[in-house]
């Protein structure tokens, strides 16, 4: 796990990874939106809740909360979840693709993958799972060569000027 999360050579075979599941992301996002049609997730959700995934034995449905989600919430906010579907594809690929925020964008992605396998479509959600997993676990070293070189300090440095603030001791006395 070391070598993952901080070796230079491994920083530069994530870099292709998370290009190469960052162009999957973009492109999906973007058909979405610059598809002829405007995009309707109506049809997949209607067909995720009237055939879930089932046991292949038993036929009992695997994941009845995921289909209750579709049911009571997504399908009847489907033109919500119409933009966040492909403008969510589309962020989490611009992120992958540019290593910004890096971290983020590849566990937003490991999201909607799951959220897809659970309505039962398989497609490459396992392999951009299996590559998300490594990009996930390789934490900042996946955006080394990314424009998370850059801002990740940036952040790092902003937000712990907030952990210097006073802090009130235990028994009530200021503690800096």
């Amino acid at each position: 796990m070391n070598w993952l999360r901080g070796n230079k050579y491994a920083a530069v075979l994530l870099t292709l990874v998370r290009i190469y599941v960052g162009w999957e992301w973009l492109t999906a996002g973007w058909h979405k939106l610059a598809g002829a049609k405007p995009f309707d997730a109506a049809g997949f959700m209607k067909g995720a809740i009237a055939k879930p995934v089932a046991d292949s034995a038993t036929h009992e449905t695997l994941y009845p909360a995921f289909t209750a989600f579709l049911k009571h919430v997504a399908l009847p906010n489907v033109k919500l979840f119409n933009v966040i579907v492909p403008w969510g594809e589309l962020l989490v690929g611009a992120g992958l693709l540019l290593g910004a925020l890096t971290t983020t964008a590849v566990l937003f992605g490991l999201l909607m993958n799951f959220m897809y396998m659970f309505a039962g479509t398989v497609s490459t959600n396992p392999w951009l799972i299996l590559l998300g997993f490594f990009i996930a676990a390789a934490g900042t070293n996946a955006g080394k060569f990314g424009v998370d070189h850059y801002i990740l300090p940036y952040l790092h440095e902003r937000f712990k000027k907030h952990d210097r603030a006073p802090k009130l001791h235990p028994r009530g006395r200021l503690h800096t």
